[in-house]
């Protein structure tokens, strides 16, 4: 038994896989659960994908391709919260004129290049393949959202639950909310570089909907979130190893399957 558990990290791609997931589902669970109270579960597909014109212009720029990433995740989580503000427009609406427009001005400047196989890497990601600088610097900008987040997180936990309130006590909702997008489109930038758009965007939004479900209590949302994104990453990792499976796509199924639990169990106290 104890062969069975050790022997998949005893390859260092494994060991390296596994560090990679932890780091990814640590901060996507601990920002996803602002994700899941504010409703915005849509909004982590649309940065994955908004960052296509960002990544095809640094391309032809010779430029790295995260940095241009990150820059048009970045100026799109401004624009989202820009084009919403006020209640000018729903904000799931600002999300979907904008994300087709990104995408539509990536695949238009893709058109152009002859060869997009170099952008293979930051789009799908490699979980199984990720370098040591990718580790340090999923780590480095996962530690600054995380700073960001303790540091806001009664704010940011006031005007998720009851905006009006909130506001009505001098809290600034719309700085928060704008910085709140900004810190998703860095984690989701960074995440999908390492483990692609399917598994960032579970990461995200399934653990903390499982949590979600079992408590109400913030910081014991953020917590069982994190332990159900981390326990989904190592179940997929040796489903990966001992079925012959795509990592990714187990990690996913491991994901849902704890949402299963968490469903029933909440059915049961009923």
């Amino acid at each position: 038994m104890i062969d069975w558990l050790v022997e998949p990290f005893s390859y260092g791609f494994m060991r390296s896989g596994l560090l990679a997931a932890t780091l990814v589902s640590i901060t996507c669970a601990a920002i996803g659960v602002y994700v899941v109270l504010r409703r915005m579960a849509f909004i982590g597909d649309a940065l994955a994908h908004t960052m296509l014109p960002g990544v095809v212009i640094a391309y032809l720029n010779q430029s790295s391709l995260f940095v241009g990433a990150m820059i048009a995740g970045v100026l799109t989580a401004i624009g989202i919260g820009w084009v919403s503000r006020r209640d000018a427009l729903r904000e799931d609406t600002a999300i979907g004129v904008l994300f087709t427009a990104m995408f539509a001005s990536g695949i238009l400047l893709m058109s152009t290049v002859r060869s997009f196989r170099d952008f293979s890497h930051i789009l799908f990601g490699n979980i199984l393949g990720v370098s040591a600088s990718d580790l340090l610097q999923t780590a480095a900008i996962g530690m600054l959202v995380l700073v960001a987040l303790l540091i806001l997180h009664k704010e940011l936990g006031l005007t998720s639950y009851d905006p009006s309130y909130a506001t009505s006590i001098g809290i600034r909702s719309e700085a928060l909310r704008m910085t709140l997008l900004i810190l998703l489109a860095l984690t989701v930038v960074t995440s999908i570089q390492v483990v692609g758009v399917v598994l960032t965007s579970a990461l995200l939004v399934t653990p903390a909907a499982a949590a979600s479900l079992v408590t109400q209590r913030l910081s014991h949302m953020m917590l069982l979130a994190m332990l159900i994104a981390i326990g989904a990453s190592v179940v997929g990792l040796y489903a990966s190893y001992y079925a012959a499976v795509a990592s990714g796509a187990a990690i996913v199924l491991a994901c849902t399957a704890f949402f299963g639990v968490a469903w029933l169990v909440r059915t049961l106290r009923r």
